[in-house]
């Protein structure tokens, strides 16, 4: 037989031979099921600190004590500041607590029905400490809170351009508001807010070159915000569709 022939033949039976157990071990492979897709859900759990900014109003009413009701305006302006806090998040609901503290340029004037002075309130800072309560869809947060406030405000009554009686107050209040954020990263979000201040009236006694000028004063403030905050910690969690 020829010997190239014979070679051919063998080949052919180890071919044969070895085409079974090649096609066994592709039978015996495992079915691997594909892995289940992973959804980002937004975590708004923890410590956050972040700045504001934004613009409010007060309207003030001014009473000359013992004489009656001297005017009223609306002293608007400008304010920029901080906050701290921290949240809890327990399935959708949010609760939180949260300390803020704001400069402020609130300011306007109006001319006595009564005095003939010209009679300026001005806000130049405040703080606020509030509590919260929230909900939320994923990375939207819908919350409202509510808290004390307390209030820098000067006080002025002039005449042509001179100061006549003047005062400096510090007010405690109380306060409400409501907001919406947007988680636009793991640990970023922004948002804005609305937040009444009710101040209520006190009086003041505003000295200077005429002596003491008393008044009562009562004043509310309504503001709003937008805010960024950064969140330390984790953003997100892992969840399974």
């Amino acid at each position: 037989m020829n010997k190239n022939l014979l070679l051919a033949a063998v080949s052919l039976i180890a071919l044969g031979a070895a085409a079974p157990a090649v096609a066994a071990d592709l039978a015996a492979r495992p079915y691997t099921k594909a892995p289940a897709m992973v959804a980002a859900i937004y975590d708004w759990s923890g410590f956050y600190i972040g700045v504001n900014g934004g613009g409010g109003s007060s309207h003030a009413t001014w009473d000359l004590v013992g004489f009656g009701r001297d005017g009223s305006h609306d002293a608007t302006g400008g304010t920029v500041g901080g906050q701290i806090g921290y949240r809890m998040q327990s399935g959708q609901w949010v609760f939180g607590v949260e300390g803020q503290g704001n400069w402020a340029d609130f300011s306007g004037s109006h001319v006595g029905a009564i005095s003939g002075f010209t009679n300026n309130a001005k806000i130049d800072s405040f703080g606020l400490i509030t509590g919260q309560v929230g909900y939320a869809w994923n990375n939207v947060l819908l919350y409202v809170k509510g808290g004390a406030a307390v209030v820098g405000t000067k006080y002025d009554a002039s005449f042509g351009g001179v100061s006549l009686a003047s005062a400096n107050d510090t007010r405690w209040g109380g306060t409400v508001g409501a907001g919406l954020e947007f988680g636009f990263a793991p640990n970023w979000s922004v948002g804005a807010e609305y937040n009444h201040i009710f101040l209520g009236g006190n009086d003041q006694n505003l000295t200077g070159g005429i002596g003491v000028l008393p008044v009562h004063v009562k004043q509310d403030v309504d503001m709003g915000l937008v805010r960024l905050n950064y969140k330390f910690g984790p953003g997100q969690m892992l969840g399974r569709y």
